[in-house]
């Protein structure tokens, strides 16, 4: 029964904020780069403040895998950086926590531009 209620908060929380994000492409001028840059910015920002943290702990990943997560894992990752490296952990704990994601993105990219080819619209 727990991994069935652990399913549903994962589902509510991943939808939430994949409502508020179809919410702003909707309903107002942002473009979807901006809206892209503002999640990652705000999952920074309540990781900051200890709200993110409790909101992965309920809803798994349903908060870690929206762009709100890669701003979690940039926090977290300069959190334990710089207590372990101090300042240096500034500039080497987000790449290194997120050097996965980015280097999947990187290489997908990549494989799909020789796969397909683009045109104007």
């Amino acid at each position: 029964m727990e991994i069935f209620e652990n399913c549903v908060w994962a589902f509510v929380v991943g939808g939430i904020l994949c409502l508020i994000g179809q919410i702003l492409i909707d309903y107002t001028k942002l473009t979807p780069a901006r809206i892209l840059v503002s999640y990652v910015v705000a999952g920074v920002f309540l990781t900051a403040i200890g709200v993110y943290p409790m909101l992965v702990d309920l809803a798994g990943a349903g908060a870690t895998v929206p762009l709100t997560g890669f701003g979690y894992s940039l926090a977290k990752g300069v959190q334990e950086a710089v207590k372990e490296q101090g300042l240096l952990g500034i500039i080497t704990g987000g790449l290194t926590a997120t050097a996965a994601g980015i280097t999947v993105a990187v290489t997908l990219g990549f494989v799909c531009s020789l796969l397909f080819k683009s045109d104007d619209k």
